[in-house]
């Protein structure tokens, strides 16, 4: 005999704002979530998936995902579920991530995000569920409702000429080259509903095997912001929206794929590689070091100086290295002259965080980033000036102070616009991550402009000898 219960994936008690509700959901009768939300969690205890599971919930009637399933919950701004989706798949690519969307956060201001990530291909599981209208927020017209579909902002129904076409994502979804499965189902009858469960359980089954991005399309029903009852719904769901957003499987690649980073799109011929990249074959390049410590780097200065620049390069020597990576920049409007800084961390282990908020090595090129970051470098971190702009000085009984002339050597080598490579040979030397040999390779690699190489080769040189030799 077998015994029908509430999936293991769910929570025993469904606990709101409002108290504890064993059995019901707080979604309105005839609504298709609660249908949508069974089929999910009876996948994940089919696969066994729901220790691994994370379940990325944004704003609209689906947000409250994390009061019903028994796995890992992040509620997500409105529309960045799959950008949240993706960090969580990245940093954790073990998790089973799940983007549960609804078509005013998806297809509205998440627009954005579900392309570039499908576009990706990022081996995530998205879960749309369509019901042609904004039903958490008063029934405004979504993105997907339908020519003639009357809804509190459209009165006299949806007009093509003023407000356009409803927007059919899995088609969009459909035409990317990375995208693994796009499906379009709907919670009608029953033959619709047997459908949906097995779209979304080979949507989860591609994700476990790896084999890429998987979006399932869901037309449900809204008899609230419809102003229907359930059947009436149903009825209208299966006769009129089917007519808009076609049922049936509009893309599958996924038996074909394997690995965990599947492109489709060919790459560089490696003969014509260099011409177009103006790089070497970064593999080729790679050596493997060990570290004394992180390096929690903050490069500050002028815009025009070369300094987020002088972040990359620094960065490159670490994942050209065999390293962990970060840079994230930070600049203002203006092209020259406005201020200009970004972090670079690199690690052995995996990072965390791109930011660097207190750093062990601080390179400023300007007085403001003198004054504004020195606080925050940790006692006993190392500070390099460039004293041909830099008027200050630092704490040097709390810092170690490497004071280099970067601009004027820059000068003496050809150009003041090479300074930030001085600095880049002054770091490597203070810090002591890296001979002056890896840092050589790993510029050589990356300036793309081969007649300035051997320039910034003296002033990369001249930087580390400065440091090397006490000034």
């Amino acid at each position: 005999m077998k015994i029908v219960e509430k999936s293991l994936s769910f929570y025993k008690e469904f606990e709101r704002k409002s108290g504890p509700h064993k059995e019901t959901t707080h979604y309105c009768p005839g609504c298709g979530h609660g249908n949508v939300h069974k089929m999910i969690a009876e996948c994940m205890d089919d696969l066994g998936i729901r220790d691994r599971t994370v379940f990325v919930s944004p704003v609209g009637c689906s947000v409250f995902g994390y009061y019903y399933f028994d796995c890992g919950n992040i509620q997500a701004a409105h529309g960045r579920a799959p950008a949240v989706a993706t960090g969580i798949k990245r940093a954790n690519p073990d998790s089973i991530v799940i983007s549960y969307q609804g078509d005013g956060d998806l297809a509205a201001i998440g627009t954005a995000e579900t392309i570039h990530t499908a576009n990706r291909g990022e081996n995530i599981t998205v879960f749309f569920v369509n019901n042609a209208i904004y039903g958490m927020t008063g029934g405004q017209m979504a993105p997907t409702t339908m020519i003639g579909q009357k809804t509190t902002t459209t009165p006299r129904g949806r007009m093509e000429t003023v407000h356009g076409n409803p927007i059919r994502m899995a088609e969009i979804i459909a035409t990317l080259p990375a995208a693994s499965y796009v499906e379009r189902v709907a919670i009608g009858n029953s033959k619709h509903i047997m459908k949906a469960r097995k779209a979304i359980r080979k949507a989860l089954e591609n994700q476990v095997a790896n084999k890429g991005y998987s979006f399932v399309e869901i037309l449900s029903t809204c008899p609230t912001g419809w102003k229907m009852d359930g059947p009436d719904s149903r009825d209208w769901l299966i006769e009129e929206m089917t007519k808009v957003f076609p049922l049936g499987v509009l893309k599958d690649d996924a038996d074909e794929r394997e690995g965990d980073w599947y492109r489709p799109v060919k790459g560089f011929e490696p003969a014509k590689r260099d011409t177009y990249l103006g790089a070497d074959i970064p593999d080729e390049v790679i050596e493997k070091v060990g570290l004394k410590q992180d390096l929690m780097c903050k490069f500050a200065g002028f815009g025009g100086q070369g300094i987020l620049t002088l972040g990359l390069f620094w960065a490159q020597v670490g994942m050209r290295n065999g390293l962990h990576t970060s840079w994230i920049p930070s600049y203002g409007p203006e092209m020259r002259g406005g201020t200009a800084n970004c972090s670079v961390n690199i690690s052995e282990k995996r990072i965390g965080s791109p930011l660097v908020e207190k750093p062990n090595a601080l390179v400023v090129m300007n007085q403001p980033s003198l004054e504004l970051f020195e606080p925050d470098v940790i006692d006993g971190g190392t500070i390099i000036i460039d004293t041909s702009i830099v008027e200050g000085r630092p704490d040097t009984a709390r810092l170690n102070a490497v004071l280099i002339p970067a601009t004027e050597i820059a000068d003496e080598v050809g150009t003041p616009k090479v300074a930030n490579v001085v600095l880049l040979g002054a770091l490597a030397a203070a810090s002591g991550a890296f001979t002056i040999e890896q840092v050589e390779k790993t510029l050589r690699a990356t300036i793309k402009k081969k007649n300035l190489i051997d320039m910034n080769m003296t002033a990369l040189k001249r930087g580390w000898d400065h440091v090397k030799n006490g000034g």
